[in-house]
């Protein structure tokens, strides 16, 4: 019964701060070279930002360099 109440606390708590279990998993789901493409930004819910500093603006690959 304790370790009932244990999880029940620990999912509230991930819950409550915004760790959903997929989350976590994709939350890291680049490749890790730092780059992107202006389509994968796109598609990745971003907008590739291509004036003064070539970045992705938000979605999954926000802050990687646009190449």
């Amino acid at each position: 019964m304790r370790s009932r109440r244990i999880l029940a606390a620990v999912l509230a708590t991930a819950a409550l701060a915004g760790l959903g279990l997929t989350g976590a998993a994709t939350a890291t789901a680049d490749d890790g070279s730092g780059f992107t493409t202006p389509s994968q930004c796109r598609e990745g819910g971003g907008q590739p930002y291509l004036h003064n500093t070539v970045k992705c603006w938000g979605g999954k690959y926000d802050g990687l360099t646009v190449d």
